[in-house]
Order: C-alpha cells, then sequence, then structure tokens
C-alpha cells in the first residue's frame, strides 16, 4: 500500500499533472470572467439593440405547464429556449477569440526568441587551447 501511495505521489508531482492543473484553476476563472462579460455586459447590450430583447428568455413552449389539483401534481412547462443556445453561442465565440490572441501572441513572442541573433561561440581559454593541442599530438603519437 504505501508504494502505491508513493508511485501516485511521483504521478502527481510530475510537471506535466502540475501544468495540467494551474491550467485547469485558470481555465474555470477565465470562464467565470466570459460568463460575466456576456451575461452582464454584452447581452444586456444587444438586448437593447435589438428593442429590449432578453436572449435568456427566448423560448418556444413545447408543452405548456399543468397547475396542480387535487389529484395530480404539477407539471412544469417543457420550452425550447434557444435564447439561452444563443447566450452560449456567444460564450463560446469569445472564448475562441480569446484563446487564438493567446496563441497568436505566444507564436509572436517565439519568434523573437528565433529572430534574436544566436550569440557568438565564447572564446576558448588559454587552458583550453593548450588542452586540445596536447589532444591532438597525443593523438597523433598513438598513429
Amino acid at each position: 500500500m504505501k508504494k502505491f501511495f508513493q508511485e501516485f505521489k511521483q504521478f502527481a508531482m510530475r510537471g506535466n499533472v502540475m501544468d495540467m492543473a494551474v491550467g485547469f484553476i485558470v481555465g474555470a476563472a477565465f470562464t467565470a470572467v466570459v460568463n460575466s462579460l456576456v451575461g452582464d455586459l454584452i447581452m444586456p447590450c444587444l438586448g437593447v439593440l435589438v428593442g429590449g430583447v432578453d436572449f435568456s428568455d427566448l423560448a418556444v413552449t413545447l408543452k405548456p405547464a399543468v397547475a396542480a389539483t387535487a389529484t395530480s401534481p404539477s407539471v412544469p412547462a417543457v420550452l425550447f429556449k434557444y435564447g439561452t443556445f444563443i447566450n452560449v453561442i456567444i460564450n463560446f465565440m469569445i472564448i475562441a477569440f480569446c484563446v487564438f490572441l493567446l496563441v497568436k501572441g505566444i507564436n509572436l513572442l517565439s519568434k523573437k526568441k528565433e529572430e534574436e541573433p544566436a550569440h557568438a561561440a565564447p572564446q576558448k581559454t588559454e587552458d583550453q587551447k593548450l588542452l586540445e593541442e596536447i589532444r591532438d599530438i597525443l593523438k597523433e603519437n598513438k598513429k
């Protein structure tokens, strides 16, 4: 059992697993920010532009609600909520655009690193030159 926990600890502490965990946490926070951006800022403005329509309320009633009676409980309406779907599509488009900008920025940074001139090879010290000469002489003597 102890070996099992040691293996799990090694697995969990690998760099890739930790990177993935950090990415997941940041992704969840990013999703909350985008949801707020869409739900609290973009959709109200878009709703005003289209005549005060709140997209999250847009739906088609497929089956109306049934009120409770003495013998049966109430049954909620069955709705086709296309307004919520519009909100989700807008969320997706914003997230996809942000990821595109992020990848584009990373690509620009990596191109700049590639374009930087390579540093000249470091100059060999006198000791290194002397050792190379000795090595070459020893090679010649072996032949």
